[in-house]
C-alpha cells in the first residue's frame, strides 16, 4: 500500500512540479565566407589554419594518395570557398590577399585569380592557383599562405577558416 501510495505521490509530483521552458529558435541570418578545405585538415605546428603539402580531392580531406604540391606538378589547383549561411540573390566577389609568412613569390611559384565570384542563389565559389615551375630545384620548399579578406555587401568572413597554406616543395 505505502508503495502505491508513493508512486501516486511521484507521479502527481511530476504532473504538477513539471514546468514549460520556451525555447527560441534560433535562426541564422548572416552570410560568411570560408576556404572548404580549412574545415578538414588540422592545423599547422602553432598556427591557427592548415598547411596543405597535397592537393586534397574536392570535396574530402587530403589524404597519402593525393598528388604532392610541387614545382613539378604544375598547373591550377581548386579549392572551394564555402558561402555559410543565406544563399544571396547576387553575385558575390570574395577577396583574397597573401598572408604573413608566405615565401612564394606571385608569377615565379604561382598566380591567383581573384577576386572570386560565388554566383547569385549558390554556396560555392573556386579560388583557382596556377603553380608555376620557376625552373631551379632547391631543398626549401616555399609557402604560400591566402587569406580570405572580405566580400562584396553584407558577406562577412568567417574568423576560423579564413586562411589556408600551401607547401609548394622546390624538389
Amino acid at each position: 500500500m505505502k508503495r502505491l501510495q508513493s508512486f501516486i505521490i511521484g507521479i502527481v509530483a511530476i504532473t504538477l512540479l513539471d514546468g514549460c521552458i520556451k525555447n527560441e529558435l534560433t535562426v541564422f541570418t548572416a552570410s560568411v565566407v570560408e576556404f572548404d578545405a580549412a574545415s578538414w585538415n588540422a592545423n599547422g605546428a602553432g598556427l591557427t589554419y592548415p598547411i596543405l603539402t597535397r592537393i586534397p580531392g574536392y570535396g574530402r580531406v587530403a589524404n597519402t594518395s593525393d598528388a604532392l604540391l610541387t614545382r613539378t606538378n604544375t598547373g591550377i589547383k581548386k579549392f572551394r570557398i564555402n558561402l555559410v549561411g543565406q544563399q544571396l540573390t547576387t553575385d558575390t566577389d570574395v577577396f583574397i590577399v597573401l598572408g604573413s609568412g608566405t615565401t612564394a613569390q606571385v608569377d615565379r611559384h604561382f598566380r591567383i585569380k581573384t577576386p572570386v565570384r560565388i554566383p547569385a542563389k549558390s554556396s560555392f565559389g573556386e579560388l583557382e592557383v596556377e603553380i608555376l615551375n620557376p625552373g631551379t630545384a632547391s631543398s626549401t620548399p616555399v609557402d604560400l599562405n591566402l587569406t580570405l579578406s572580405g566580400g562584396s555587401g553584407t558577406v562577412k568572413v568567417s574568423e576560423n577558416y579564413k586562411t589556408i597554406g600551401l607547401r609548394i616543395s622546390q624538389l
